[in-house]
């Protein structure tokens, strides 16, 4: 029997049914993304916290509930709170745990795994990436920023801004494209609602092309997995716990999707067992390939590919512990 059967009537229906299940919950994720980049302000942000200690890394965790982010949109956002004074620890702990810790999200996992243990799923995802971004953020606070930041980070914001609909806010000349985050954020505290809207949405677009490109690539990669591979070739890595973690984890770096539609594109995995799902949808909001490359605008190659290896291994270690109680 052959390894590879392509049907592709089955392909594109798989396809289809992934793809029209995720868009909404990533135009929805990135409509809330746009307003929270316009509308949320450092200063804002910085007087909900409660200070610069550690009560302020815990609570900057479970701000994704109030202000959720996908892992595109935070990384960006942060750029501009860090600059305007917001406490690195704290800001480290909202870029990671906001693209987890959110409410679409939670609905988004719950959703996509109805009928296979969705709340364990959904509670299992928020409560570990919620506590690993807790960690990250309490040995950042123990770091000198310079250790880890750039130096364009602790001098002048010299990088340049995601354009999107770069019509949508005002006419060009008004509002050019490729804005410095510096330059977007002070344009956006100075201009009235409707413009804020009109900026608001310029954001978003932005967010919902990059990231809808990933969620195709990966809608289109599960398809064809799950259709045209023969299941019986795939049983020996499926059925081995750590084998199957540690595959799907190298699955989601690679295919680097939407935090708000990764759900879906592990749930259709049906081979493999929970754990493996659940370490795809913890690790990969945390760093994926595109992130490698956004955390790089932020902070120093090396402490950036420590964190990568360090989350990789303990994502992977709680994972293959959470196997053995057989989800």
């Amino acid at each position: 029997m052959s390894w590879f059967t392509p049907h592709t009537q089955d392909i594109a229906y798989s396809f289809l049914s992934i793809l029209f299940e995720g868009i909404p919950f990533l135009l929805l994720g990135s409509v809330i993304s746009g307003v929270v980049d316009v509308f949320v302000s450092p200063e804002r942000m910085s007087r909900m916290l409660p200070g610069k200690g550690t009560g302020s890394i815990f609570l900057s965790g479970l701000l994704g509930l109030i202000f959720p982010m996908c892992e595109c949109g935070s990384v960006i956002v942060i750029r501009r709170f860090i600059k305007k004074g917001l406490p690195l620890s704290a800001a480290v702990t909202y870029m990671l745990a906001s693209p987890i810790v959110s409410p679409i999200v939670a609905v988004s996992t719950y959703a996509a795994f109805r009928g296979k243990d969705p709340w364990v799923m959904t509670v299992l995802r928020l409560v570990l990436g919620y506590a690993l971004a807790v960690g990250v953020g309490l040995i950042v606070g123990r770091l000198r920023p310079e250790t880890i930041l750039l130096p364009s980070m602790l001098n002048q914001n010299t990088t340049r801004r995601r354009a999107g609909l770069s019509f949508a806010a005002a006419p060009v000349e008004d509002v050019p494209a490729g804005l410095a985050g510096q330059e977007f954020s002070e344009l956006a505290a100075s201009s009235s609602i409707p413009r804020k809207l009109l900026l608001a949405v310029q954001s978003a677009t932005a967010d919902f092309l990059d990231v809808a490109f990933f969620l195709i690539i990966g809608a289109v990669i599960a398809s064809v997995f799950n259709t045209a591979v023969n299941q019986q070739i795939i049983e020996p890595l499926a059925t081995n716990a750590p084998l199957a973690i540690v595959s799907m984890m190298v699955l989601r770096f690679l295919l680097a999707i939407c935090s708000t539609t990764d759900a879906f594109i592990a749930a259709s995995f049906s081979a493999f067992p929970f754990a493996s799902k659940l370490a795809f949808l913890v690790f990969g909001p945390l760093f994926d390939f595109k992130l490698l490359f956004l955390y790089c605008v932020l902070f120093k190659k090396k402490p950036v590919l420590l964190f990568g290896l360090a989350i990789f291994v303990i994502v992977a270690l709680i994972c293959i512990e959470i196997s053995t109680l057989h989800f």
